[in-house]
């Protein structure tokens, strides 16, 4: 029995699956936890300084310095203003390194020893350094465990999310994949109502951490995924877990017997990695397009933010409404992905060039233009599409990698992600050029990865490969 065959046999998304999934998405609201912790923890309360001249010395500047009791962060205990301001912005930016490391290093661990043992690895190490930072004694302690929560948590999400998808049969993997992206958009504003009741930054970075123990615990009990197995060449080991999902789903006297990759696959795939993505003549050619893909919807997503987000007012709402604007994006993505007039291509496109039109039309609108037409509106409205463009990527690419590689080719992809979300903070200060080029600058990078991906072939309705092996075999 084939796997796709053996899934249709077991329950595409059955009780058990359920189960799997509900962990590994809800995990989601733990990650954005952790993303987003620096937004509240480094936080600067209103203050003022008792003295006319600044002094030079920092432990003097502290003495003098006086915040509003409304919270506490790291820029209070630490006195990060001025001169040290830069602190913060240093932390954060240790953290979206993490971030880039931790992609490039696990999809490829996972793909050769396994997705459970490196994920859960990964949480329990990510756990670990969330509480060294709850704690930390100083900013130097804080700033690098930042940099380690950064390396686990980018990996551990990327590993999670393939588990998601594997746990299921293909024709869920749409739905999974929009639930994870999804819980999370719910979790950046479950983290502003969680930083709205604890004002105090180091019980609020202690209690948001204390989530990741509550998954990792769950997260004990999930199998290894049956697809990595079967492409490994344990066939019983993978039978084996078929079966025990069977009987969850309530198919006990369901046999499965899989059948083994053909051909001299395990040999010639004994050990694929990164090498894989730029020697394979299809994977290369994917991996490319991909990349930019993946660069664009990082750069125009948190390009749109920053144009769209400086709002005033209440410091927990902006938060909370910066991830539920993401919420419909979601539906949106799930709608059209399985539409065979749309599916995974079209729909990565469209969404990608709907964002790109709109931050072009953005800057010829004033900000008296009517409430259709308003420039905020239309930026959010920009900002939906590049979450639904995103959502579908992360699909997309999982379908477009054969399981042997899939990790891998996340990680990677996910590597130029985190450059655009580096370099977006940059564009805006294109404007002592001109006010319109950082509009132009986004709309031509979502209007050229739209058209670009069009390149790639369509997934929809159509088996997933295993093996590199039945890659070059499709493509014949």
């Amino acid at each position: 029995m084939e796997l796709d065959r053996a899934f249709c046999a077991v329950g595409d998304f059955g009780s058990c699956q359920r189960r799997f999934v509900a962990v590994l998405v809800g995990l989601q609201v733990y990650v954005a936890c952790q993303s987003m912790l620096i937004v509240l923890v480094g936080a600067v309360p209103e203050y003022h300084i008792d003295q006319e001249e600044l002094p030079r010395n920092p432990e003097e500047l502290a003495s003098h310095v006086h915040f509003a009791d409304n919270f506490t962060s790291i820029v209070t205990e630490w006195c990060l203003i001025k001169q040290e301001a830069y602190k913060v912005s240093l932390a954060s930016s240790l953290f979206f390194a993490g971030l880039l490391i931790g992609n490039i290093t696990f999809g490829p661990l996972s793909d050769k020893f396994g997705r459970k043992p490196v994920y859960l690895t990964g949480l329990f190490f990510d756990v670990i350094l969330g509480y060294i930072s709850a704690f930390a004694p100083n900013f130097q302690v804080f700033a690098m465990s930042r940099l380690g929560v950064g390396i686990m948590n980018g990996g551990t999400a990327l590993v999670s999310f393939v588990l998601t998808q594997e746990y299921v049969g293909k024709s869920f993997w749409a739905l999974t994949g929009s639930l994870a992206n999804m819980t999370f958009a719910v979790g950046i504003a479950f983290y502003a109502v969680l930083g709205y009741c604890i004002r105090d930054w180091r019980t609020l970075a202690f209690v948001s951490n204390s989530l990741g123990v509550f998954f990792f615990l769950l997260s004990c009990l999930l199998p290894e995924s049956p697809r990595w197995l079967h492409s490994q060449g344990a066939v019983e080991k993978a039978e084996a877990i078929m079966h025990s999902i069977a009987c969850g789903n309530g198919k006990e006297r369901l046999r499965i017997k899989l059948k083994p990759l053909g051909g001299s696959g395990n040999i010639q795939d004994s050990a694929p990695g990164v090498l894989n993505l730029v020697t394979h003549p299809v994977l290369r050619w994917r991996t490319v397009i991909l990349m930019y893909v993946w660069y664009v919807c990082s750069l125009v997503y948190y390009g749109l933010t920053l144009n769209a987000g400086e709002h005033k007012g209440n410091l927990y709402l902006n938060i909370a409404l910066y991830g539920l604007v993401e919420v419909p994006a979601c539906p949106l993505c799930i709608y059209f992905i399985e539409k065979p007039w749309a599916g995974r291509r079209k729909t990565t496109s469209a969404f990608l060039i709907f964002a790109g039109f709109a931050c072009m039309l953005t800057m010829f609108l004033s900000e008296r233009s009517g409430l259709f037409w308003n420039p905020m509106l239309l930026a959010l409205s920009g900002k939906m599409a590049i979450s639904a463009a995103f959502n579908t990527v992360y699909i997309y690419t999982s379908e477009l990698y054969p399981t042997v590689i899939r990790n891998a080719g996340l990680g990677v992809c996910s590597m130029t992600c985190r450059l655009g979300g580096i370099l977006a903070p940059f564009v805006p200060t294109m404007k002592s050029i001109s006010p319109s080029v950082p509009f132009v600058v986004f709309g031509i990078s979502g209007l050229s990865a739209g058209f670009l991906d069009l390149l790639l072939p369509e997934t929809l309705n159509r088996p997933i490969t295993e093996t590199l092996q039945d890659l070059q075999a499709s493509e014949t």
